[in-house]
């Protein structure tokens, strides 16, 4: 059975406890996303990590690896989740389907916002691990993400990457203008 297991990136403690703000799992594309891999007859999901505004490694491990994770499986991480790929599959041995990693975020300087979080070395061989590794970088994003997305090409071999240059982060009623990210969808048929 194909499957797909999308992460969330880090949101801000005042975003996260807005009631009126959904939570990190079902806010952007993400629920766009979901249900157009569902239409594609992938089982899709999208699990909500554990205090997204204080992302701890351990934690959000622990729910991550309650999914079965296999050449069946896409993984897309948005920001500090596709940090968390990076990392999670840079310390273990497996081989997944299409990783996507859609202005990924490590800073291993934040030890403030995510302590130990990105206490990691990169896999230079990351890419053996999937069938495809892309990544998703817009020139008009934080700097933070741009040297990720510079560090994650020097390191890894045979990433595929898509530029653009006005999506900004991502994120919708920022660079994105609705939910809708059909780029995404195009790599993954």
């Amino acid at each position: 059975m194909k499957t797909a297991i999308l992460i969330h990136g880090m949101p801000s403690k005042e975003e996260y406890f807005d009631l009126a703000t959904p939570a990190a799992s079902n806010n952007q594309w993400f629920p766009w996303a979901q249900k157009r891999l569902s239409l594609m007859g992938v089982v899709a999901q999208t699990p909500e990590m554990p205090e997204p505004f204080r992302p701890d490694y351990e934690n959000w491990k622990k729910v991550f690896e309650q999914f079965v994770l296999d050449r069946d499986t896409t993984l897309i991480g948005h920001s500090c989740g596709g940090g968390f790929i990076v990392r999670w599959l840079s310390e273990n041995d497996v081989k997944v389907g299409k990783v996507i990693l859609v202005a990924p975020w490590i800073n291993p300087s934040s030890t403030d916002t995510a302590p130990g979080f990105f206490d990691f070395e990169i896999d230079e061989d990351l890419a053996s691990k999937t069938q495809e590794l892309h990544l998703f970088i817009s020139s008009d994003d934080e700097q933070e993400e741009l040297d990720t997305a510079e560090m994650i090409e020097r390191k890894v071999r045979h990433v595929i990457t898509h530029r653009f240059t006005d999506k900004g982060h991502f994120c919708v009623g920022f660079n994105l203008k609705d939910e809708q990210f059909p780029e995404l969808i195009e790599v993954l048929q």
